[in-house]
């Protein structure tokens, strides 16, 4: 871990030694204001004009983030002090007539106060630098290899980046140098500067350095044993791990929204208390999540993601495997490495199954179609999303869990999901240093398991059908029975406690009939004034066909409608163990057991 004593300002600045020179200097003068100065130094560029360009998204989370909002004013100048005409030409564009000169120094700042794993932020207690909201890169050049050197706040004392450390260490000035080899792991590798704790472990061969920031109940010793495990059981899977170092940043917070996976780092965001408990494992199953995409999409990745479009939306339909598959894996490594027993673990994947099964959305959105979607559904869902789209997290899941039994059954237990993994491993990531398009990746699946899934897409991914559960499950000694029943459902969802308020109505439901909208606020039931424990209690009490009276406003004014119960069958299943025979009993062990 990088610890050293500061100066009055922290500074980032980046050196890259080639025939076009890139540096960037990136001050926090004023933490309080939340502001990023940015210096970025050109040198050695031929042409009369350049393009500097700030990315849309960050990679790892799907959404158009369009980070150049947070950009104030950009100026240039050459060499000699004299301002350049710079043009803004896009939402992320700037042009710069440099005309004949041999040095141009653009200036910008940045405003980060939005502290998630993928969004940078500033204040008095710590600086979170999210490269591709920081750092504007100069189009065409985005190959350049380089150095970054920091140079922290006096209030600061520690810097955690995965950035390889060059140089002495500490200069005069408390300076500390890294190098990376093109912008594409310069966005890669987030920097977390502040106060934060800071330990080590080694586990699989590598040295792994952990920084957290924010109080909370962590325990440093039992983390680096139970983050080994982990790491340990993860590394099992590929049967070899790529990196010799790998850094976890973690905020301790309020609200903790996750993880975003890098290539040889993560940034895992949580509440300050999970650390004990069942919210421990939980804890535990977001690191096996993240540390798995340091194979599974960073390394084994589709065509799409990487080398980078930063200008433009990354469209694939497969991250259903790359976010699914890792859902799979997350639970299947708390299994391997003993804080799931095999019940949590069925329990957990058949949790997910029903949740699959039980949305609205699954019947109407297929599982590729919400991956290529996520742009502008998954991170943007509204009050009808639930009846209209999946998650390819959840599906992915059990569309893995589905994989790993047809493998199983087919090679008769001497094959699983992770021998299919260590082969997209060999083939794309040291053959070909290339993602896979899509239908290399199903040619791949077809030829491992050796059956035609075109039925199968044509099902499952590309289409909304329930799968047979048992019959890919039953094989390895897990019976599924299928328990939905017909029930008296309103399709009501609602918020508030004596002021009720409509949140979502499931599509075709019978407060969808009766013409209630989402805000919508419910004043009454049959002539009765009505609280939410009021309405909840009555709306359980009706059957399939009773009838009720309600009054309701919208926008202040009055309505009534005739509300009638229907009925709504759920999609639910059940599981049992059943080992009974040999064969079955063989095959459950080798898919629940170590491989």
């Amino acid at each position: 871990m990088l610890k050293y004593l500061f100066s009055l300002a922290f500074i980032v600045t980046i050196f890259i030694t080639s025939a076009q020179d890139i540096a960037y200097t990136v001050g926090m003068e004023r933490p309080q204001n939340h502001y990023y100065q940015v210096e970025m130094e050109l040198s050695g560029f031929k042409q009369k004009e350049l393009n500097v360009k700030m990315p849309i998204w960050a990679p790892g989370s799907y959404l158009a983030r369009e980070f150049a909002k947070n950009v104030n004013l950009v100026t240039a100048t050459d060499e000699k002090g004299k301002k350049l005409t710079v043009k803004k030409t896009s939402k992320n564009t700037w042009n710069i007539k440099k005309g004949k000169a041999k040095k141009v120094t653009v200036n910008y700042e940045v405003y980060a106060f939005e502290l998630t794993v993928r969004t940078s932020f500033l204040d008095m207690t710590h600086g979170f630098i999210s490269g591709s909201g920081v750092f504007m890169y100069v189009e065409g050049h985005k190959d350049k290899s380089g150095e970054v050197h920091v140079v922290p706040h006096s209030s600061f004392q520690r810097v955690t980046t995965a950035l390889k450390e060059a140089g002495d260490g500490v200069t005069g000035d408390g300076k500390r140098t890294y190098v990376f080899e093109d912008y594409d792991q310069l966005v890669d590798c987030p920097i977390e500067v502040g106060n934060q704790l800071e330990f080590d472990f080694d586990a699989a061969g590598v040295k792994h350095h952990v920084a957290i920031y924010g109080t909370g109940n962590h325990n440093p010793e039992a983390l680096k044993k139970d983050m080994a495990n982990v790491v340990e059981a993860a590394t099992d899977v590929f049967g070899q791990n790529p990196n010799k170092e790998y850094t976890f940043i973690i905020h301790n917070v309020v609200n903790g929204q996750g993880g975003l996976e890098h290539k040889n780092s993560t940034v895992l965001s949580v509440n300050r208390w999970t650390y004990s408990g069942a919210d421990y494992v939980d804890f535990l199953d977001l690191v096996a999540h993240e540390y798995f995409h340091l194979w599974n999409v960073k390394r084994i990745r589709p065509v799409e993601l990487g080398p980078f479009n930063y200008d433009a939306e990354n469209y694939t339909s497969l991250l259903w495997v790359m976010e699914g598959f890792t859902s799979y894996y997350e639970k299947m490594i708390l299994l391997r490495s003993g804080y799931y027993s095999e019940e949590q673990f069925l329990s957990k994947m058949f949790s997910s199954l029903n949740y699959v099964e039980g949305s609205t959305g699954a019947r109407v959105q297929p599982v590729a179609h919400a991956s290529f979607d996520a742009w502008i559904k998954a991170y943007r869902p509204n009050e009808n999303s639930r009846n209209t789209t999946a998650s390819y997290y959840s599906r992915g899941s059990v569309i893995a869990m589905l994989i790993d039994a047809m493998i199983i059954k087919e090679s008769n237990g001497t094959k699983c999901l992770d021998h299919f993994m260590r082969h997209l491993y060999s083939e794309y990531y040291e053959g070909k240093d290339r993602g896979f398009t899509e239908a290399e990746f199903k040619t791949e699946l077809e030829d491992f398991i050796g059956i035609d899934l075109t039925e199968f897409y044509a099902k499952y991914i590309d289409g909304t059908e329930i799968p047979d559960y048992n019959s890919f499950l039953e094989p390895l000694g897990v019976s599924v029975k299928y328990v939905g029943e017909l029930e008296p459902s309103s399709g009501l969802s609602t918020s508030g406690s004596e002021n009720v308020y409509v949140r979502s109505i499931r599509s075709g439901s019978a407060a969808e009939d009766a013409g209630l909208s989402v805000n919508d606020e419910i004043l009454a039931v049959n002539n009765y004034r009505v609280n939410k424990g009021m309405l909840d209690a009555f709306m359980a009490s009706l059957s399939i066909g009773d009838q009720a009276e309600i009054l309701y406003s919208r926008e202040e004014e009055l309505h009534t409608t005739t509300f009638t119960m229907t009925g709504y069958e759920q999609p639910k299943f059940k599981y049992e163990v059943a080992v009974e025979e040999e064969d079955a009993k063989k095959l459950y062990n080798f898919w629940l057991g170590k491989k």
